[in-house]
């Protein structure tokens, strides 16, 4: 490994023609990238590929005044770059999470770079990925150039996510805070979703949620469940909560049992500190933590998933508004499957009747443009804080009944005519 002063330094290596991949959420190289861009401001770079899942910070590569230069494929759109899209020289890649790795792997994606956040080495050299193991792994493997910035801050974790210095090519010494992103709050309309999400979920559970305020509402709402087990893409403060609540102990998971398993964690220092070298937290390549015949071997898993909108046969968009990308497939498609095949296990969509513009999101139709990212065969229970519609072995017309009679009581009306005039000729 070459250890270097500065960032420029570390990155001067990447020449143009260039496919980098770029660590993703809290574990975001964010010194790599801004020399990188400096680079691009000075010229001496084109014809650069960024491929990434969700990062933060400003992702100034993605920039108009670099169009002529820069490719950015998205796996996964976060809010840094969601006003950027415009499917020429910044585009998504519609895809499992699950099957993100693979891509890699087999060069359908090819990967250059390697840009990636690690923490110390320990006394065998070897460094962590800590926070964020996801893809990087098999982007680490695959690259011919691997530049990290080695943070005494980032913690160290436990898993598939350790990278030996002889591995590296590159590297800058920092001490950065690492991103954080603070629990939600959730308000009336989400604790509602939360306890009807709870009355369907058993003692001895494993769980997968994602971020935001109506999974919060419904890991809130299982403080006094016992057994819970934890294997999911990613995890936050929520889950912490219900870790050290004692709700969850991971005992019945017959996938590492006693192992709390995900492919990256986004938190807050709290989350970071307890993760740090915890031998009961375990971070593994999505191609395997995502996999829906693993996800099935554990008993009764929960997948617990949102969405933008629900159409009345149950068709799920989750990665648009219309055809506005705002964020990815990601692993909903990949947990509702194992979800369903998991004995026990149940397949939760859940979202608020509404938008904050009082727009109904259980609607007739999907928008014109709108993606499905969940078929209407997967789904099988729908929850808003009107209740909860079991769609499984339904009817579109048992579906679409269950579905307005969870709807906001304003828009049930309309639903219904809608529902006659388009389905019951």
């Amino acid at each position: 490994m070459n250890r270097v002063s500065t960032a420029a330094e570390a990155v001067s290596a990447v020449s143009s023609g260039a496919r980098i991949y770029v660590h993703g959420q809290a574990a975001t190289p964010l010194r790599l990238i801004d020399a990188l861009v400096e680079r691009l401001r000075k010229r001496e770079l084109s014809d650069l590929e960024f491929l990434h899942l969700h990062t933060v910070g400003p992702a100034a590569y993605a920039d108009p005044e670099f169009a002529d230069r820069v490719r950015v494929t998205n796996f996964f759109v976060g809010p840094n770059i969601r006003s950027r899209i415009n499917h020429r020289n910044v585009d998504y890649l519609p895809c499992f999470l699950s099957e993100i790795p693979g891509l890699i792997r087999t060069g359908r994606r090819k990967v250059d770079v390697a840009l990636i956040h690690v923490s110390p080495p320990d006394a065998h050299g070897f460094c962590s990925l800590g926070t964020s193991v996801e893809a990087t792994k098999a982007a680490i493997e695959v690259a011919s150039l691997v530049i990290a910035q080695i943070n005494d801050q980032m913690p160290r974790t436990h898993g598939d996510g350790l990278i030996h210095l002889d591995r590296i090519h590159a590297a800058i010494t920092i001490s950065d805070p690492i991103f954080e992103t603070a629990p939600s709050t959730p308000g009336p309309v989400e604790l509602k979703i939360g306890q009807y999400a709870a009355g369907l979920i058993e003692n001895g559970s494993t769980l997968q949620m994602g971020i935001g305020s109506v999974p919060d509402a419904v890991l809130a709402a299982l403080q006094d469940h016992r057994d819970l087990g934890i294997h999911t893409e990613m995890w936050t403060d929520g889950a912490l909560d219900l870790i050290l609540s004692g709700a969850v102990n991971n005992r019945l998971k017959k996938v590492h049992p006693g192992k709390t398993v995900s492919s990256f964690i986004l938190g807050t220092r709290k989350v970071y500190d307890f993760i740090h070298d915890n031998p009961s937290v375990i971070q593994l390549d999505a191609a395997y933590v995502n996999h829906p015949g693993v996800i099935s071997r554990n008993p009764k898993v929960i997948a617990i998933n949102s969405a933008v909108e629900v159409d009345l046969t149950g068709q799920v968009c989750a990665d648009s508004i219309g055809d506005r990308i705002i964020s990815g497939v990601g692993g909903q498609v990949d947990f509702i499957t194992g979800a369903s095949m998991s004995e026990g296990g149940k397949a939760i969509i859940a979202l608020p009747s509404r938008t904050h513009r009082d727009e109904s999101r259980i609607a007739p139709v999907l928008k014109s443009g709108a993606g499905v990212v969940t078929t209407r065969a997967h789904v099988h229970h729908v929850i808003t804080e009107y209740g909860v519609a079991d769609l499984y072995g339904k009817t579109i017309a048992e579906r679409a009944r269950s579905l307005i009679a969870i709807a906001h009581p304003e828009d049930r009306e309309g639903l219904e005519r809608e529902f006659s005039s388009r389905f019951a000729h």
